[in-house]
């Protein structure tokens, strides 16, 4: 039994549930949603069903990468599936090396199938895993996708954490080869650039999850288990949620794109659709609600999010999520200097109808 790496999946619980996120904005305040006042449509027909990865889900929404590894959270991910079934939305669990490594504790992730036999179910290896061990974390949940996370920086601050990523992308090519489910490369809070999606797309990538600042910071985290003043930069460090989708974006790639990265309301998941995501992952928001306020508070909240989309789609024109697309977005602030020095396209966004 490895008790250090049980001690911080705990330890990362407790930190996320603690600390608030940011310290820095994710960027939602510089998108503005156009009122379209002349409305046309019934509430009841506003249709935000999508599917993804060859599931149909009644919105696009996530649950993403969160826990399991140790005994007892097999708790909550016996919840989160639970919730996402009756919900008809995605799950991703956290990373599952523990469950690779130990068979003990592999219920912690199993349940989430167990609980969600028929539900989008997204597995979970560090993009550094053996391309063995990465098959069998889709083959420990019978996944119909896998998330390969780029936690770089977060494993520079843990002290037991990895220094060498010589090889990564050879890594990640490899994985996306022996993996026979669609593979979703996914950062953990700090942003993904054009440029890495430009050599992701070369290695064969088709999805990612730009998971950008502004959301659970997991330098905030690290350094709360290992502080070291030197790093506490690294807290400011990353590309904004908007500032990243924007960055993808503009490439114009054939790509699936999932947005996370500080979403929390319906709101900021029509923002990152309209910007071009195919889908949205929460994940700090909903391990608060639920370890402060229980299940029936996370349920309520979801169900308010999906409220609060169509609501939004129908203020705006859209009847169905595909629709979102093409409403115009007004991009402001930090966000509209920052695509200015980068080269990005925004004024699509405005002229869009």
């Amino acid at each position: 039994m490895d008790i250090k790496r049980e001690e911080r999946k705990f330890d990362h619980i407790a930190h996320a549930v603690e600390l608030e996120k940011g310290p820095d904005s994710a960027g939602w305040d510089d998108i503005e949603v156009i009122h379209q006042a002349l409305f046309r449509y019934d509430l009841q027909d506003i249709d935000t069903r999508i599917e993804l990865f060859d599931k149909e889900l009644d919105f696009p929404l996530i649950i993403n990468a969160l826990t399991g590894g140790a005994k007892g959270l097999e708790k909550i991910n016996g919840i989160l599936a639970s919730v996402a079934q009756e919900l008809k939305i995605g799950l991703a669990v956290g990373s599952q090396m523990a469950g690779i490594v130990n068979k003990e504790v592999r219920h912690t992730y199993q349940i989430t199938r167990q609980k969600n036999p028929e539900g989008l179910i997204l597995a979970n290896v560090s993009a550094l895993a053996q391309p063995k061990d990465a098959l069998a974390a889709v083959e420990m949940l019978e996944a119909d996708a896998l998330q390969i996370h780029l936690n770089g920086v977060q494993e520079l601050i843990m002290a037991e954490g990895d220094r060498d990523f010589r090889g990564l992308a050879d890594n990640v090519q490899e994985i996306i080869t022996r993996v026979p489910v669609p593979v979703i490369v996914k950062e953990v809070g700090f942003g993904i650039s054009k440029e890495t999606t430009q050599q992701l797309y070369k290695l064969g990538v088709r999805s990612v999850d730009i998971s950008g600042k502004g959301g659970t910071n997991f330098a905030s985290i690290e350094l709360a288990r290992n502080p070291r003043e030197s790093l506490e930069f690294l807290r400011h460090w990353g590309i904004t949620t908007v500032c990243s989708l924007l960055e993808v974006k503009d490439l114009n790639l054939p790509l699936t794109v999932i947005a996370s990265g500080g979403i929390e309301n319906g709101l900021e998941m029509f923002k990152a659709l309209g910007l071009g995501a195919d889908a949205v992952g929460i994940a700090g928001a909903f391990v608060k609600t639920l370890i402060r306020e229980g299940e029936e508070s996370l349920t309520k909240k979801i169900i308010d999010i999906k409220e609060a989309l169509k609501i939004i789609m129908l203020t705006s024109g859209a009847q169905k999520i595909a629709d979102i697309k093409n409403n115009p977005l007004v991009i402001k602030g930090d966000t509209w200097f920052w695509c200015q020095q980068r080269g990005i396209n925004i004024k699509k966004y405005a002229q869009r109808s």
